[in-house]
């Protein structure tokens, strides 16, 4: 009752104090729509619309209905602004919506393409963008020549960014002055991720790098979307496969019915198997996607083989005999037909589950590592509807492993893995370390998928997350392979780092420190050589110490190059208190497990994830496609996976898979990506 009580005073608030401005509008959801459409619709942000309808951050129902708060007249002035020139016989202007292209405006008004340019001569530089304001001419008017585009009305409340690849919420929040919590804030969706290509509200001003007329920030010194806009499209031909339709086509070549209508007059009589098809010239044509369903083993209700069906990504290999050789395209090599077995063992503990007495949407909800389960889960069905589109011949069971910390019942599992190509996983590196034990004896690699322990030495266990130490020592050597001076400015609370500096790291200077803990800046000037690149290691979460540091280096890029490195995630850095620009600057650079590509291949993993999945790929999930898809493209090689360790360093989605064999005995990998922040904000891969 009290929860009522307080929303009704909220809502009376909201009607008292606002409504001589403003006025709330009942709207009915669309099928498909998201609360970024409908705010972009009125005018309004996300935050708006969540603050009169809190259930909407749970999601959206199509034909449910959302109260929006809008200025007096704005849902007139929608109406009226949407009549054709037929209707009015003058001119108006169109506000462009998400989604909409040259060809959706020009049927809406029933003008052609050269009347909508010559009313608009902009759109021939920019193409269409979303909140463009359009001149839309009479129908039946002649063309002007010199038609200038609607002024904007006034200064807007509100402006968009579109998340460019490498963009991050600390980066992007920074070049609006404002903080992380505030761009979340205003939009709610980007708490969990901050996907590419989503539409951001910024409170504030419009940087100072926009140019064009439409208020849509750019990210500073980006060029890519200028030069893409100015590109001629190039098509390609298509030819249609058995069972496809408008719908399936639109989905894999981003078109609607409409506009390959337009691009094929043929295909006003229907889509025919055979048919050779205009389309957009660019993209991988994958198999139509199959929603991939594990058949489950009614005595056990287990989860136990799957052969899917969806896209393809192209894999990415190099030798291991030298870092530095070409990187070529690694398919399914000629005559490699046999049929290979790879087996995942996920901790689904499905028994915990069904006896839940909260219910199973409840479980999921609370429990992280069934969520990490199923994340990682949905990721590997990915690799497997890949799997099926290459046509490879490989054939998947899925086990529940039932895992803890301590327990799986991977033993009772044996017989089924005994005759299997490669296993992934368990999860937990005792349970994977006993499995490799036991499957040892008939040549079985056990693939480690997510532990970051140190393995013990056994020769058939993969471990595929990189240990700390590996981490560390990647960008060490890195440093070291550009004859660089390395400096290390350590708190002295890092015992550990200086420790582990000292064991391993030879010929690292340390900068002194004061009596009371601090840098001691004129030392650590003196230890910086003007002739060689200087990366200087910090490593502390002191905030005065972190800022000192930063200031003094600044100084010293007056006289020498200087590049700062941190080895580990540092949350000091992310505070208010430190300057971004400053980390820009020095280029900090850090050592990852992961990268942020905009490759193709990538992009079209991402955009199928989506598809198929409704939400954005999580690191997991990608994880659960990347060693997955590595291990079965290992295994249609002509080899063993155990050759191939030996032989190949393979680069999926987000990570590296560069196996090497431990001194001790097993394998580990040491596929580390060394990162840094570019002039341009983004964060790039060092060569």
């Amino acid at each position: 009752m009290k929860y009522y009580l307080t929303l009704l005073s909220f809502v009376f608030f909201i009607s008292s104090n606002a409504f001589s401005q403003e006025k709330v509008v009942k709207y009915k959801v669309s099928s498909g729509e998201t609360i970024n459409q409908i705010a972009q619709k009125f005018k309004v942000t996300p935050f708006d619309i969540y603050q009169l309808n809190p259930d909407a951050r749970t999601g959206l129902t199509p034909n449910s209905v959302l109260l929006i708060p809008t200025k007096t007249g704005e849902a007139k002035k929608e109406v009226s602004e949407t009549k054709t020139p037929a209707a009015s016989g003058k001119e108006v202007i169109h506000e462009v919506q998400p989604k909409e292209t040259f060809y959706s405006i020009e049927k809406k008004y029933g003008i052609s393409d050269e009347a909508l340019k010559a009313a608009n001569p902009f759109l021939e530089k920019t193409g269409v963008q979303i909140g463009q304001k359009l001149v839309i001419p009479a129908k039946g008017s002649a063309p002007k020549t010199a038609a200038k585009p609607a002024k904007e009305k006034g200064s807007e409340k509100y402006v968009y960014h579109d998340v460019q690849p490498k963009e991050t919420k600390f980066g992007i929040a920074k070049q609006y002055n404002m903080t992380v919590e505030e761009l979340e804030k205003r939009n709610p969706d980007i708490v969990a991720s901050l996907p590419v290509g989503y539409r951001l509200t910024i409170k504030g001003k419009a940087p100072k790098t926009e140019t064009t007329s439409v208020e849509t920030a750019k990210p500073v010194e980006s060029k890519k979307p200028a030069e893409t806009s100015k590109k001629a499209v190039t098509y390609m031909e298509y030819q249609v496969k058995p069972k496809e339709t408008f719908y399936s086509l639109g989905r894999v070549f981003h078109l609607t019915q409409e506009e390959l209508v337009a691009l094929n007059p043929s295909l006003s009589e229907g889509v025919k198997e055979g048919m050779v098809l205009k389309v957009p010239a660019g993209y991988i044509a994958p198999a139509p996607i199959v929603a991939a369903q594990v058949p489950v083993d009614s005595s056990s209700n287990k989860p136990v083989e799957n052969t899917g069906g969806g896209i393809k990504i192209i894999d990415k290999v190099k030798s291991t005999e030298n870092d530095n050789a070409e990187i070529v395209e690694l398919s399914k090599k000629r005559g490699a037909n046999e049929r290979k077995k790879v087996v995942l063992l996920l901790p689904f503990n499905l028994a915990k589950v069904q006896s839940d007495t909260s219910g199973t949407a409840n479980r999921i909800k609370n429990d992280k590592f069934l969520n990490m389960t199923l994340d990682f889960y949905s990721g590997a069905m990915m690799a497997i509807d890949s799997a099926k589109t290459l046509k490879l011949p490989i054939d998947v069971a899925i086990y529940d492993s039932q895992e803890t910390k301590t327990t799986s019942n991977v033993p009772s599992l044996i017989s089924k893995l005994q005759d299997a190509d490669a296993v992934i996983g368990p999860f937990y590196q005792n349970n994977a370390e006993s499995t490799a034990n036991t499957l040892r004896l008939y040549n079985v690699p056990v693939i480690s998928p997510l532990s970051k322990d140190s393995a013990n030495p056994i020769d058939n266990l993969y471990q595929s997350i990189p240990s700390n130490d590996v981490i560390k020592n990647a960008v060490f050597d890195y440093m070291r392979s550009k004859n660089g001076n390395i400096v290390a400015v350590v708190d002295k609370k890092k015992e550990s780092v200086i420790n582990y500096i000292k064991q391993n790291q030879r010929g690292v200077a340390f900068a002194s420190l004061t009596e009371t803990g601090g840098i001691d800046v004129a030392n650590l000037k003196s230890l910086l050589m003007p002739n060689r690149m200087n990366y200087v290691v910090m490593e502390t979460g002191n905030t005065a110490m972190v800022k000192t540091t930063i200031k003094a280096l600044i100084d010293s890029q007056k006289t020498c190059q200087v590049q700062l490195v941190i080895l580990e995630p540092n949350s000091t850095l992310d505070t208010d208190e430190i300057s971004f620009d400053n980390l820009v600057k020095l280029k900090l650079m850090y050592p990852s497990v992961t990268r942020e590509s905009d490759e193709q291949g990538v992009l079209i993993y991402e955009k199928q994830y989506r598809l198929k999945n409704k939400a954005n790929p999580t690191t997991y999930a990608t994880r659960g496609f990347d060693v997955t898809f590595d291990t079965m493209m290992r295994l249609v090689q002509g080899k063993t996976f155990q050759e191939t360790a030996d032989l190949m360093t393979t680069q999926q989605v987000d990570n590296k898979f560069q196996y090497y064999r431990k001194e001790d005995g097993g394998h580990a990998n040491k596929g580390v990506y060394i990162l840094y922040y570019d002039s341009d904000l983004t964060l790039k891969v060092a060569n």
